[in-house]
């Protein structure tokens, strides 16, 4: 039913995806050497855990009421035709185009564009003077309760945006080859981090899924503040009560 597309629509992106994978091997290596497969396993079920709480206290608040029976009838197995292939090859690279040209490409020109001038659009020489280092500096202060502050995180998390493999390559740039742990002053802090990482609004393209499926900017929008919020709702947890019993 209606009901059970749109939660499922909502729910969905606190699964942790292959895009950030990167990202969990890069901390899991520089702060869980030695139990770094024990980490992305918990990541992956911090995941799911929190998407069936927040599951339970949507089907409490938003969508009430008896679910309906879900009943798919399976149609009979015959070889595909050819042209059957085609036409579904077809409309899945013609989707692709569409997002890739539209909200994936405008992403990507904007975050270019931030990274690659200064306030005075001057082209910056090092990219701790750009546009997008001062977003990320106004942005620090929001993670110190999740134990970590520098703007260079910030900005990762800033750039996850348009894909999740951007946080490793941008976290690579920024450091200059120094180590993680310039950043993230302790274990707890890196935990938090990731914990931030899996659960915050997926990539753009993502996004532009949720729209194009929701029908609505409103609902859209929405979803990603609330993304935001349980991922650092999350984290914050992870640091300050981490903290507390280590």
């Amino acid at each position: 039913g209606e009901r059970d597309r749109k939660m499922t629509i909502m729910l969905t992106p606190f699964m942790s995806c292959s895009a950030k994978i990167p990202i969990y091997a890069m901390f899991s290596a520089a702060f869980f050497p030695d139990h770094a497969a024990l980490c992305m396993i918990a990541l992956y079920v911090t995941g799911i855990v929190v998407g069936i709480l927040v599951a339970l206290v949507f089907k409490t608040t938003r969508f009430r009421g008896k679910p309906i029976p879900f009943v798919m009838e399976l149609p009979n197995y015959r070889m595909p035709s050819p042209t059957s292939v085609l036409r579904l090859m077809w409309e899945k690279a013609r989707d692709f185009i569409q997002r890739a040209f539209t909200i994936i490409f405008v992403s990507t020109i904007v975050i270019w564009f931030l990274q690659t001038f200064d306030i005075r659009f001057n082209v910056v020489a090092d990219s701790a003077d750009s546009i997008l280092a001062n977003i990320g500096r106004l942005l620090a202060p929001v993670f110190a309760p999740l134990g970590f502050s520098d703007w260079r995180a910030a900005t990762a998390l800033i750039t996850g945006i348009t894909a999740k493999e951007a946080v490793v390559s941008t976290l690579e740039v920024l450091l200059g080859g120094g180590a993680l742990s310039s950043l993230f002053p302790t274990v707890l802090s890196a935990a938090a981090f990731l914990v931030f990482t899996l659960l915050y609004t997926p990539c753009f393209a993502a996004i532009a899924a949720v729209r194009r499926e929701t029908g609505s900017i409103k609902s859209t929008v929405a979803l990603v503040a609330l993304q935001c919020g349980v991922a650092w709702l999350c984290g914050m947890l992870v640091y300050q009560i981490g903290g507390l019993l280590f």
